[in-house]
């Protein structure tokens, strides 16, 4: 550490943030937090424009940071931190719920909040199973190898969301390439604020025809027309701002997190035999991959809105904060051996975070569980001998995206 004549301190250049992951263990989070947490658990680092920010590394202290009403989400908030020029304009490129603070945060929110209880969610089941069955019938009739993430882990959820919402399935190679500019964060800030406009256009569109025609309500856009917009209950500009949200988050995370965890299961094959003779572990063998890829890893920044102690640490007021979910979910005190992926996981009341924690956990964590489960409930039954066609070093992974995951997954079966 050096001192400015401020009296600031500045971290030395090795503590620039975001951390890499080890080239030779890409599945792991990277390994400066586990040094981190145990030298100085809240530490200070500099960030892509020169800004020294905070990071937590703990369990407790990140629960605490994102439970605390001293922290804002909101990104127009000065002080709010960024991982890359990219990361600052797509927080910039929309305003909606998850980028708000109380109580506006909870009056946007609950807009949506009964779209996705349990119950409306798990009335999809036999329709992402049909779909499942679908695209492994297709794969299967196109012979191996074949990649996995192209025919069923990115299809998926692209359908279900897509149907959910009321959008075109044709539309989507457009929309998904739109959304993964949008997810890169090395992409040029323009590029991204261009592709964020795009996609906000299509829903614009789409949302007026709804909205002058909204039928029965059958999708998502249709009863935010019917019982919000319509009633002037909630602006078209805001309800573009959550259906392009929607889209966005509801494909591009679920399908990381399906390849991710095949891999994961795919190099221990004791545990695919496990899930194959005991199908009932595979909703504790779903919470285990969310918990040990938390590929939602740049996510959680936070800027103080006053002086507040989180760990015995004073952050003051327009101080930036990154809470990453990856470094509190690998924690050992919340998880013994945090870094050894185990289907038989026994947490003993410890709850991972994957989908963050306080008022801004993702609000559509039922719909991934459901096409998670339903993921791995099905696959081994239809491809017991399902494999890698490649050496797992040969595998290309998303490194510069907010969410992490893999470019293709060659198998065979």
């Amino acid at each position: 550490m050096t001192i400015e004549p401020s009296g600031q301190l500045h971290p030395p250049e090795s503590d620039t943030f975001p951390w890499p992951r080890a080239a030779a263990c890409p599945l792991h989070p990277p390994p400066r937090y586990a040094s981190v947490r145990e030298s100085e658990p809240i530490k200070r680092v500099k960030t892509w424009d020169g800004s020294i920010v905070w990071v937590v590394t703990k369990m407790k202290d990140f629960r605490d940071v994102l439970t605390s009403p001293h922290f804002s989400a909101s990104p127009h908030t000065p002080g709010y931190p960024s991982v890359s020029p990219a990361r600052a304009a797509q927080s910039q490129s929309y305003q909606t719920f998850i980028t708000m603070d109380s109580p506006e945060h909870g009056q946007r929110r609950r807009t949506l909040t009964k779209e996705f209880m349990m119950k409306r969610i798990d009335e999809l089941r036999p329709f992402v199973q049909q779909t499942l069955d679908a695209l492994l019938d297709r794969m299967i009739e196109k012979g191996a190898p074949a990649d996995f993430i192209h025919d069923v882990a990115l299809p998926l959820p692209s359908v279900v969301i897509s149907i959910m919402l009321g959008v075109p399935y044709e539309d989507h190679a457009r929309l998904q390439s739109l959304s993964s500019n949008r997810m890169n964060l090395d992409i040029s800030p323009a590029l991204l604020r261009q592709s964020a406009q795009e996609m906000e256009q299509y829903i614009d569109r789409l949302l007026r025809e709804k909205e002058q025609s909204p039928g029965d309500g059958n999708d998502l856009l249709s009863r935010l027309a019917i019982e919000w917009i319509n009633p002037g209950k909630l602006s078209h500009a805001d309800a573009v701002q959550m259906g392009a949200l929607l889209y966005l988050a509801g494909h591009e995370t679920t399908a990381n997190q399906i390849g991710l965890g095949l891999l994961s299961l795919l190099e221990d094959r004791a545990q695919v035999d496990a899930l194959i003779a005991d199908p009932s572990l595979v909703r504790g063998a779903v919470e285990e991959m969310l918990r040990f890829h938390s590929i939602t890893h740049m996510n959680s920044a936070r800027v103080a809105t006053a002086d507040v102690m989180i760990g015995g640490q004073l952050i003051r007021k327009g101080e930036g904060v990154f809470a990453p979910v990856q470094a509190a979910n690998h924690d050992p005190d919340a998880f013994p051996e945090p870094d050894r992926f185990d289907i038989h996981r026994e947490t003993k009341g410890a709850s991972h975070v994957a989908f963050s924690f306080g008022v801004h956990q993702c609000l559509g964590q039922p719909l991934a569980r459901l096409e998670l489960q339903v993921m791995f409930e099905t696959l081994f039954k239809r491809l017991p001998t399902l494999r890698l066609a490649v050496p797992p070093d040969a595998l290309e992974f998303k490194r510069n995206g907010n969410v992490f995951g893999l470019v293709s997954m060659p198998v065979a079966w």
